[in-house]
């Protein structure tokens, strides 16, 4: 254990004292919240673009009822068709002409001609205007006061209770449906970034031939084990330093924008205008769906699956790295282990968020290979304490099996040189005796 223990520290100190790494923990949450104040920024510039659009009404029934917002102005055009195409084609890009024929009624079909493609959201703009005053035609030749017709808008909100040994909760399908795809993706890019990790620092070891020297000294397993738990300290270490300057930024920009108490704005409700208290009870149902999520469990269990898949997969990654000697090389062995994963990423958009107590999810959840991803899915749904305990146990059985398999394999690759390895050779050297 000794020697071990010597192993981690040597990996985990020579990582975490390189500028790469104190460069990379610090700046990727700024860039994060970076990246999210340009995106809000320059959606804000874009719907500042004003698009003008001359309509040519042919049926009557529109020009006039076409409403102007903050980024699209209608005008009536004046000249004939051809003479407003030439202008068209003459103007800048946001200059449109909307023809709408005689037989509107009829065809429901209209002309929209730009010097440029018109982008999707201005066509749904004007499509949602033009039936919208349609629909009210036709409902008022039906002799249907629309009036009362729009006054009738039921709007039912499910209000999901579960029942647990302690009693009944609240719960939400769209919060859990969130935090599921937040932490699959999270294990998804952190077992392949860390586990690669693993891989690059043996084959890096194994071509500058320190190996040889650090082998004489310790055997090849406790090397092995070293690397993968002080490569994986390494990972903790900077995930939860993302975690903690990603909160504290976040905290600080809340902090200086001056939010209002949402509590003072619920007290004063019933004053607001209808727009404001549907906003404001948007964000109560938010907050008390959040509320009703035990984040401290969910964390804790992530960090538990997110540990052992490092150390299940890191083992595989060790095992990859001795057997080749550059990275080019490893394609081969990489796609039986990345598939597990990979399928169940690609299952957690579709049927584990589906049927998340299915039969699938539950075995998904079971095997030490895709667990991590599977049982993470699953766990803001409510999973079974049975379940959970047994996709534990089992996960820590899979990382046994597969470091021993891995340490086989990796005792004899890491001392060869120059021989392409093959998964016959890589079977011979897993039979070797010791």
């Amino acid at each position: 254990m000794h020697k071990i223990a010597l192993i981690i520290s040597r990996e985990y100190f020579s990582r975490v004292k390189k500028k790469s790494f104190l460069l990379i923990t610090f700046l990727v949450p700024l860039l994060f919240i970076v990246m999210w104040a340009g995106v809000i920024f320059l959606s804000t510039k874009d719907a500042e673009t004003i698009t003008h659009i001359k309509v040519l009404d042919e049926s009557g029934l529109f020009s006039e009822k076409l409403e102007s917002s903050n980024n699209l102005i209608f005008s009536v055009a004046t000249a004939k068709i051809e003479t407003e195409k030439e202008l068209i084609n003459e103007d800048n890009k946001n200059q449109y002409l909307l023809i709408i024929p005689v037989d509107i009624q009829e065809n429901q079909r209209v002309e929209l001609y730009s010097s440029a493609s018109a982008s999707l959201f201005t066509q749904e703009q004007i499509s949602s205007q033009l039936n919208s005053i349609l629909k009210t035609l036709q409902l008022n030749e039906a002799g249907i006061d629309t009036k009362i017709l729009e006054s009738i808008r039921p709007n039912i909100k499910i209000s999901s209770k579960e029942i647990t040994a302690q009693g009944e909760k609240d719960s939400s399908a769209g919060v859990a449906m969130g935090i599921s795809m937040f932490f699959s993706v999270i294990i998804y890019i952190t077992l392949f970034i860390y586990g690669s990790q693993v891989m690059r620092g043996v084959i890096e070891e194994k071509n500058n031939r320190i190996v040889e020297i650090i082998i004489s000294s310790v055997r090849p397993f406790q090397l092995m084990m070293g690397k993968i738990i002080g490569i994986g300290l390494v990972s903790v270490t900077q995930f939860v330093l993302w975690i903690l300057l990603s909160g504290g930024l976040f905290l600080a920009i809340s902090f200086f924008m001056d939010p209002s108490n949402l509590s003072s704005q619920m007290e004063n409700l019933q004053g607001l205008p209808q727009a404001d208290a549907m906003q404001s009870g948007m964000l109560l149902d938010v907050q008390q769906a959040m509320g009703s999520i035990n984040f401290s469990y969910i964390i804790g269990i992530f960090l538990i699956y997110f540990i052992g898949g490092y150390l299940l997969y890191s083992a595989l990654f060790a095992a990859v790295g001795s057997a080749v000697d550059n990275e080019t090389e490893t394609q081969q062995f990489m796609l039986p282990i990345t598939m597990p994963l990979l399928f169940t990423y690609l299952m957690s958009f579709t049927v584990l968020l589906k049927d998340p107590n299915g039969t699938l999810a539950l075995w998904l959840s079971m095997i030490p290979f895709t667990s991590p991803i599977a049982m993470l899915v699953r766990l803001p749904f409510g999973v079974p304490t049975w379940q959970l305990v047994l996709s534990i146990f089992l996960l820590i059985i899979g990382f046994v099996f597969t470091t021993w398999v891995a340490s086989r394999i990796y005792r004899v690759g890491i001392l060869m040189y120059g021989k392409k390895a093959s998964y016959k050779e890589l079977f011979k050297w897993f039979t070797y005796k010791a």
